[in-house]
Parts: structure tokens; sequence; C-alpha cells
């Protein structure tokens, strides 16, 4: 009897649950949002969830069907989480400029109990906003300038490894890319010498391909159950890295201190903001008594962090994909070639920080390159307060999860005809003249904008340049026509390397 009583118990339960998890599913009828036809446990997301497709795909599609719908804006189930995908350009405008108040905020994971997490990408509220403050000086055109010769040391050592690959006929751009830009970062960002190029399993290089693994469990769980019990569950947004770049931080701070090592680099920034508080144009980083706009330990070693993984899938990614499509198309490629022939040769075979803004076709290639294939191809915001969405009579609630499919916009004929072909030219300024304001923002837009943007520009440029002055780029017999991309990725990252056939220029 008590057994039966029992079971009788579990099944009320278990159909309580079930009615609740059917209601949640209606959330967005209830408010008067067209919603799609969510699944239990999956919502709208099993194919990306079940490992299947890419996060980005998923959220293009989601554009496209509100889109042929004509709708403004629709919603989705990240599980039974509530998600709301703006389609408009004006709304989008909206959420990251006009209003920036009411959304000023991304809605991902952190903790302060997960050192990592408590970076500049994630956090929000007041501490975003401090610590933005606090690291916006450090991008300056002064402060890139101040790097650029770091960075181009690092992109000279690229010639003897794409020399090899000219004699073997073949080139990894994927791996090749990839080590240049830990190269690049590690010495910017952490002053060390990682010599990726001339050794890929030297340990950066091995913290990037971790970081780099699927995990469609973990990102069910971080948009599924509320941050702050996570938090307490010792959950890590990044489990298995915080030790290594706890320890590389604090050992090249604790040398520089010591030795009183100067270096043109990021880290020397971070130096001089902790123990100063203010940034100066010369090698001093000497602690001095004062408490306005100091960095902690902890808030440098989350922020070395995101530089590295956000500046690493940004630059490598692009310069691959680049690649890619330049092979694809010979006479492209030759006209870049000899852009790029032409401005080294005007600064004597050693480019400028000034000299680089004379590639301009590069940098179109570059800007098409980030419309077909962009790093991040949704951008999270979360409402922080009550908005009423401007002509119209729904209202989104504190808490709402926002997704604003960057991807879908880049891909829709409306905004680029033929959208699947590459074509530079549509970032000439007559082009961009004809098209809404954010119908591109693969950086973001408005005051959260990604901080270093101009940087990863620059190290792709760069990057572009260095292989093109001295290869020649085709494609590889029986290489796939189309591209896949790994399943359950935030970013973007195709699924398997891409590998050219390359001969001296």
């Amino acid at each position: 009897m008590e057994f039966l009583l029992l079971l009788v118990l579990v099944g009320v339960v278990f159909l309580l649950l079930l009615l609740l998890a059917k209601r949640q599913h209606t959330y967005w009828a209830r408010n008067g949002v067209t919603q799609l036809n969510p699944e239990l446990f999956y919502g709208d997301l099993r194919d990306m969830l079940s490992g299947q497709v890419p996060i980005g795909s998923a959220f293009v599609n989601f554009y496209n069907t509100f889109k042929q719908k004509n709708l403004r804006f629709g919603g989705i189930y990240w599980a039974f989480t509530p998600m709301f995908v703006p389609v408009d350009v004006q709304l989008i405008k909206a959420i990251l400029v006009k209003d920036f108040a009411y959304f000023q905020d991304r809605g991902t994971y952190h903790h302060e109990n997960d050192v990592l997490s408590q970076n500049l990408f994630r956090i929000g509220g007041e501490p975003w906003r401090t610590l933005r403050q606090k690291l916006s000086p450090t991008f300056t055109s002064s402060r890139m300038r101040m790097m650029f010769e770091t960075m181009q040391q690092k992109i000279q050592q690229l010639e003897p490894i794409l020399d090899r690959c000219i004699q073997e006929g073949r080139i990894n751009v994927t791996d090749v890319s990839a080590c240049l830009t830990t190269d690049v970062i590690g010495s910017c960002a952490f002053g060390i010498e990682c010599n990726a190029l001339q050794d890929p399993d030297c340990q950066l290089r091995q913290q990037g391909r971790r970081i780099s693994i699927p995990m469609p469990l973990k990102q069910w769980v971080e948009n599924t159950i509320p941050r702050k019990l996570l938090g307490y569950t010792g959950f890590k947004a990044f489990p298995g890295q915080e030790g290594f770049f706890r320890k590389l931080v604090l050992d090249t701070m604790a040398y520089r201190e010591k030795n009183s090592v100067y270096r043109k680099d990021f880290m020397h920034l971070l130096l001089q903001l902790r123990n100063k508080g203010v940034l100066t144009d010369d090698g001093n980083f000497s602690r001095e008594q004062s408490h306005k706009g100091i960095l902690t330990d902890d808030e440098i070693i989350a922020q070395c962090f995101i530089f590295f993984t956000a500046g690493f899938d940004t630059s490598s990614s692009t310069m691959a994909f680049a690649m890619r499509e330049l092979a694809l198309q010979p006479d492209l490629q030759a006209r870049v070639r000899e852009e790029v022939l032409q401005v080294f040769s005007k600064y004597g075979g050693n480019i400028t920080y000034e000299g680089t803004k004379e590639l301009l076709l590069t940098g179109r290639v570059i800007a098409e390159t980030l419309r077909k294939y962009p790093v991040l191809p949704n951008i999270p915001r979360i409402c922080t307060k009550d908005y009423k969405i401007p002509d119209s009579n729904v209202v989104l609630r504190k808490g709402t999860q926002i997704q604003l499919p960057v991807w879908g916009l880049h891909m829709d004929p409306d905004y680029y005809p033929d959208p699947h072909k590459f074509d530079p030219e549509r970032f000439s300024e007559a082009a961009k003249a004809t098209r809404p304001e954010f119908a591109y923002f693969p950086f973001g837009e408005g005051p959260r904008i990604c901080i270093g943007a101009r940087f990863a520009q620059l190290e792709a440029k760069l990057g572009l340049a260095a292989l093109l002055r001295r290869g020649k780029f085709s494609v590889l017999p029986h290489a796939p026509t189309t591209l896949t991309f790994k399943p359950s990725m935030v970013l973007l990252h195709a699924t398997e390397d891409i590998q050219l056939k390359v001969e001296q220029a």
C-alpha cells in the first residue's frame, strides 16, 4: 500500500512538472510574440543541443523563419529558457545603441568564484562599466601603434614557415593561422615567446585547442540553470583553464617587476593600471599610492584570458576563411597581392602602422570574410529592466534573454544580394551607403562593441599580407566544395582544417 502511494505521488509530481514545462513553452504566445513549435527538454534547439548543427546556423534559421513571416521579431526557447530574436534592423539598433540602458548586459554566466568568467565580455552592470573605462585606453590608436612593432616581429617569423610550405606544395592555413595568432597574442598579451610556428605543440597552442572543443552539455547547463545557483555548484565557464593562465600571468608579472622589464605590449599596460591607476607612455609601472582605477591580479588574469581566446579565434579563423575564398578566386587574389606588394614597396619592404591603412582592398576582403563567416554568429544581451518594444504592445520583462542574429542579417539577400558569393566590393564606400547601418556588426556595436576589434583586424590584415607577398594559393584537387562547421560551438569554426595548394608568387 505504501509503495502504491509512493508511486502515485511520483506520478503526480512528474505530471505537474510536465504541465509546468508545457506552460513554460507558451511564454511567448501568452505575451503576444510569435513563437515556433518547441519540444520538451530541447525547446527549439534540438539539432544544436544534440550536437548536430552550430549555434549560429540555428539562429540563421530562426531569423529567416521570422523574416519570411514579415515579423520584426520572434521568440524561441533554449530548452525551457525563452529567448527573444529581433529581426528588424531599427530594433537591433535600439537594443545596441539607442536604448542601451535597458540591454547593457550580455546575460552570460559569470560568478565571483570563477575567475576566468570575470572578464570584460561576460560581466555586466557597474563592474562592467568600471572595467571598460579602465581598459578602453589600452586599445587607442597610440597604444595600437605601440604594440604594432611587437605584432610585426612575430608575423615576420611566418616567412620561413611559408617557404617550407611552398617547397612541399601545400599549406594547412587553419593550423598556420592559429600558430601565428598564438605567437602574436602570446607576445602582445603575455610578453612570452611561444614559438608556436616552430613548435605547434607549445603549451599556449595546446590551450587554444582545448578552448575550441565543443561542449553541448555545458552550453545547455549554462543557459538553463540560474546563474547564482550554478555558481555555488563549482561550475566553471572554462573548465581546466584557470590554473594554466593564473600561473602564466602571475609569473610574467612577478618577473617583470623584479627585473624592471619593459615591453610594448598589453601586459605592460595592465601592470601600469594595476600599480599606478593610469597609463603613461613610458616603461614605468612601479607601484604608487593610488587606488583610482587599479586592477586586481584576478581581473588581470581574466582579461588576459579573454584577450587570448577572443583574439585567437577572431584573427586565426578570419585569416583561414579569407585565404580559402581568395584561393577560389585567383583574379581577386592577384589584385590583393598587387596591392600588398605596392604598399610594402612604398615603405621599403617594412610597412608602418600608418601604411596598413593603405591596404584598402585587403581591408575589404577581411570585412567580407567577417560578413560571410562572423566569428560570433549571434550576440547575447539580457533585458536589465522592463522594455516596451517601439511601435508594438509587447513588453520585454527584466531578465529576458536576447540573441541578436548577426549571421542571419549578414546572409540576408535584402541587404547582400547573392549572399553566398564572396564579394569584397560590398564594402566599398558606395556600397555601404546603400545598406542600413545595422545590417553588419561582426564585433557588436554601441558601448559594448568588442574592445579589441581593431587589434584583431590589424592582425588579420598583416597576416594576409605576409602570406600573399610570398605565396600563390589555389584549391587542392578533391577539396570539399562547401564548408561545414563544428556543431555546438558558440564561435564559428570549420569542421575540417582548411588546406590549400601553395607555390611561389
